[in-house]
């Protein structure tokens, strides 16, 4: 057993965690942030991807020891309030969802494709940068079209700021 202690959606966390448990597995089990999905437990599908100190990573590869004194963002820390993150608002006014079970990954992934990226992107660079991201349910046409209108409305948000 360790003493892992880190920042998890901005508030500090301190969990005693066999050496062996998965970031993934510490967000959903001991801290109850479901959001973060469990598809394949082999880095395959994406849908546990969360930001380690800003950037996207799988956490189903993460152990949590890796992890130790970071600042971790799920799905759960990206709203403002009731104020839908740009990437959540796009995804909902684009359709970019459908049964909903990849959507956090590719939110996450997509919030930092847009941070890396900013208003460089094409289709073309939105598909290659989300082949991680696994959706079982869509063509990814509006999953695209959702990355490419949030990476205006950041823009828009952080000229704002």
């Amino acid at each position: 057993m360790s003493t892992v202690k880190l920042t998890v959606n901005g508030k500090p966390v301190s969990a005693d965690v066999e050496d062996r448990t998965l970031l993934v597995h510490l967000l959903r089990d001991h801290l109850g942030l479901t959001g973060t999905h469990i598809g394949c437990d082999t880095s395959q599908c994406g849908a546990c991807v969360v930001h380690i100190d800003g950037c996207a990573v799988k956490s189903c590869t993460v152990l949590v020891g890796q992890a130790d004194g970071a600042n971790i963002t799920t799905i759960e820390g990206i709203a403002k309030g009731e104020e839908l993150h740009p990437m959540q608002a796009a995804f909902r006014d684009n359709h970019g969802l459908q049964c909903g079970y990849c959507t956090p990954g590719m939110i996450m992934a997509s919030i930092d494709i847009v941070n890396r990226h900013g208003g460089d992107l094409d289709e073309a660079t939105v598909r290659q940068e989300l082949e991680g991201n696994i959706c079982r349910c869509t063509g990814y046409h509006n999953i695209v079209k959702a990355v490419l209108d949030a990476a205006g409305r950041m823009k828009v948000a952080q000229a704002a700021e």
